[in-house]
């Protein structure tokens, strides 16, 4: 299908919405707005141009901050009113330095605590926090952080440590102690998580291929 700006709906100020989404960890950075020349220059550089509403100006994401967005996928809705942007997102996304724009919560009557535990109905959603967790470390750096330090220290630290783990994951089923295989395998998953974070591998990719090899079998 071939692609014309005509097919995005402008408001009446010549702005379109852009949803701006961590293409690893699928969490929502931000929101800006694009208008036709910022929407043609992320197409053309592969990188996030927005217009500021504020300052009347076209801003490409990071260019004094360096805290970029290269462009991994660009989608528009159903209405043509809306675009969703999943990126490769350098640092925080929010000028408060902070990895998402959404830090506050709104109390909802009925809704989830995000420090509650992961609902029974999704055993596997604590898998999701986490690699969100991870992915705000890796952007933030908080100083004093276990994360931090593995990223800052790079792959050959990471991958010492996902080595290490799987040694005490196999001394553990070895000696048939299945408290110390649960605490072992969750330190292994979570070095394992930050190896794939590191390498902007999304767990989502991990979930495909385990789905493809169920169905050949």
């Amino acid at each position: 299908m071939t692609f014309s700006i005509d097919q995005i709906k402008f408001d009446a100020h010549g702005l379109v919405p852009a949803i701006v989404q961590d293409a690893v960890s699928k969490e929502v950075l931000m929101l800006a707005y694009m208008n036709s020349e910022s929407l043609q220059r992320t197409i053309q550089t592969g990188d996030t141009w927005f217009w500021s509403r504020s300052r009347g100006e076209l801003w490409n994401k990071g260019a004094t901050s360096g805290h970029t967005q290269k462009v991994k996928s660009l989608r528009y809705d159903c209405d043509g009113d809306t675009l969703l942007v999943l990126v490769e997102q350098v640092g925080p996304a929010c000028h408060n330095g902070t990895y998402t724009c959404f830090t506050e919560n709104v109390p909802v009557e009925g809704a989830a605590q995000e420090s509650a535990p992961a609902a029974e109905g999704n055993r596997f959603a604590i898998l999701g926090e986490l690699e969100a967790v991870i992915a705000s470390r890796d952007a933030e750096r908080p100083e004093g952080a276990y994360t931090t330090y593995l990223f800052e220290k790079g792959v050959d630290k990471i991958l010492k440590k996902v080595g290490e783990e799987t040694a005490e994951v196999i001394i553990a089923a070895k000696n048939k102690d299945n408290d110390e295989l649960r605490y072992e395998a969750s330190d292994l998953i979570f070095h394992l998580m930050v190896l794939l974070r590191n390498n902007k591998l999304p767990l989502d990719d991990i979930m495909k291929e385990l789905a493809n090899r169920h169905v050949k079998k």
